[in-house]
This record gives C-alpha cells, structure tokens and sequence, in this order.
C-alpha cells in the first residue's frame, strides 16, 4: 500500500515539474487541462483500492493536489490552499478515493460493472429475513461482519455498503449515471469545504 501511495506521488510531482515549464507559455485553462489529464487522472487511476489507508498515506496524496493547485493558480508554497481547491471544484484526497468507491458500488447495482463486483453486494430488501422490515423499501446494503479489521474493513463489499448507507437518500435514490455523479460530488464538495 504504502509503495503504490509513494509512485503514485513521484509520478504526479514528476508530471507537475515538467507541467511547469510551459506554465507561462500557454493560457490559464489549457495549462489547468494539461494537470488535470496528466496529473489528477493519474491520481485519480484505481484509487478506489486505497480505501481505509492511514491519514498519513493519505496526506501524501492531499500534497500531490494542493501543489497541482498552488500551480494552476500560481500560488506559493506557503499561501493557503482550500480556497483555491474550492474554486477549482476540487475534492480532497480522501473525498476523491470514496468517490470512486461510491460510483463503483453504483455502476454495480445498475448493472454496469462487471458481474462479480454485482454478485457481491446484497441489498437489505433481498435478504429473506429482513424483506419485512422498515429498512427493506430503502437501497441499504447489508455489510458484512469481517473478523481482522485491518484487512476486512477495507474490503469492497465492506467498505463500500457502509460507505452507501451512509450517503443520503436524495443521492441514492439516482437512476442516472450523471445525476448521481452530480449530487455525489456536491454531497462530497459540502463534506470537504463546510
């Protein structure tokens, strides 16, 4: 874990010094463009995985934005950073990983992932023994019990239905793909910037 989190960083600061020697040579938003392709889709590639990483791995992360941010903005290392994250419409580091968990567990309920992540999600409203029960007409999910939790707590079926039930009902009850990315990064944005 801690080495996929130490190449992931390397990688985007590398991209990051090479972005900054075209900074002054091209226009704000081609330069903001090139960062966000090169190193936020960087970042951003099977992060779902790092789910329930240490605070410290994941400030290793949250340094790789904050300086992709300072350099779309052209701020210095030492002015503060969330405002311009906010401006950017930016998630945190730790924001964006349970994004990408939250639009798996999505895709897999409506059918649009693969097979074997759907097979290993149960709804509340498909298990015998509760189909009578209040939280049956809800898109809970159940989460299983898992005996090391510093393994199984990390799980996709783990993490992933808590962090579903978890979300509000106006964000799950989405049919479409686009609404429910809008209303989950706005949920997420409020949890970041509030």
């Amino acid at each position: 874990m801690r080495t996929e989190v130490q190449r992931t960083v390397a990688g985007c600061f590398a991209a990051l010094r090479k972005l900054r020697s075209i900074r002054r040579s091209v226009p704000a938003s081609v330069y903001q463009t090139l960062v966000t392709a090169l190193v936020l889709s960087r970042l951003d590639y099977g992060n779902a995985t790092l789910i329930g990483i240490p605070a410290s791995l994941c400030r290793h992360l949250q340094s790789v934005l904050n300086a992709a941010a300072r350099s779309v903005a052209g701020l210095r290392r030492s002015d503060h950073i969330t405002d311009t994250l906010a401006s950017l419409h930016w998630l945190c580091a730790s924001e964006r990983i349970q994004f990408k968990l939250v639009m798996m567990i999505f895709r897999s309920l409506h059918g649009l992932a693969p097979q074997y992540l759907a097979d290993d999600l149960i709804r509340v409203a498909d298990m015998p023994s509760r189909h009578r029960l209040r939280s049956a007409r809800t898109h809970r999910l159940e989460v299983p019990r898992v005996r090391l939790t510093t393994i199984g707590d990390r799980t996709f079926r783990a993490a992933g239905s808590r962090l579903w039930n978890s979300l509000p009902s106006d964000v799950v009850d989405c049919q479409t793909v686009d609404t429910f990315r809008r209303r989950l990064k706005h949920f997420f944005f409020n949890v970041s910037f509030s």
